[in-house]
């Protein structure tokens, strides 16, 4: 078990590695969650025996691209699907007042993504999907988006059942944002960032959020030409 700090309280969080391998025979994904708490739902799908040497996770059965239309740091409409299609595509779900887990893997993306060439750097989109809404304003987005990962990515908020929906197409869990007894408010989502193919526009690879930049920067080129890292 993993400990992570949040709302002033360490909480359990499962290693999805460990537990991708554990549920093949099952062929469920059990997500982790941001924030305190631990996610038990099944996402339903299969995947492939994850490698000690690899840090992605190929899934069998890849998913569909979340049909999620939101509202972008500029406050304009995002059409996911129609934005991303036959690009390289990583999608996050997180929140911008995370204390750890969800900065830290914006950083790492952003590390890697700096030493992708000016071409592949072009056509990788990185979105960044709030799990709350009601503060991850688009100026919020705009304003974290930048020092937490990189000017490019793209940052989206809207209403949360779309976003809890949109999350759920891609095996995500996420909960309506808790406040606590002391005042902090907690986002409890799972903390997975999901690979999209450009040549299919599937899911086709997650990453656990212990994923190094050294990681990402093996994986990306290869993600970019939509095959497996």
């Amino acid at each position: 078990m993993h400990l992570q700090k949040s709302g002033g309280r360490f909480r359990p969080r499962r290693r999805t590695r460990v537990l991708a391998a554990a549920l093949v025979a099952v062929s469920a994904l059990t997500l982790s969650a941001c924030g305190g708490g631990e996610d038990t739902s099944s996402a339903g799908l299969s995947v492939g025996t994850p490698s000690p040497d690899k840090a992605g996770t190929v899934l069998d059965r890849p998913f569909e691209k979340p049909n999620l239309v939101l509202k972008d740091t500029k406050g304009e409409t995002y059409d996911l699907r129609e934005r991303t299609k036959g690009k390289p595509t990583l999608i996050y779900f997180g929140y911008t007042h995370c204390p750890d887990v969800c900065p830290l893997t914006m950083s790492n993306i952003a590390l890697a993504y700096k030493e992708l060439p000016p071409a592949d750097r072009a056509q990788l989109q990185v979105v960044f999907v709030t799990t709350d809404p009601e503060r991850d304003t688009s100026a919020e987005l705009a304003k974290w988006l930048p020092g937490a990962g990189d000017p490019s990515f793209t940052g989206l908020t809207g209403d949360f059942p779309t976003i809890q929906a949109g999350a759920r197409q891609i095996g995500i869990s996420i909960d309506p944002p808790k406040k606590e007894k002391d005042g902090s408010v907690v986002s409890m989502h799972g903390a997975q960032v999901i690979a999209f193919s450009p040549k299919t526009d599937q899911g086709y690879v997650v990453y656990d959020d212990d994923t190094t930049a050294e990681e990402y920067e093996k994986d990306l080129p290869k993600i970019v030409k939509g095959e497996n890292p």
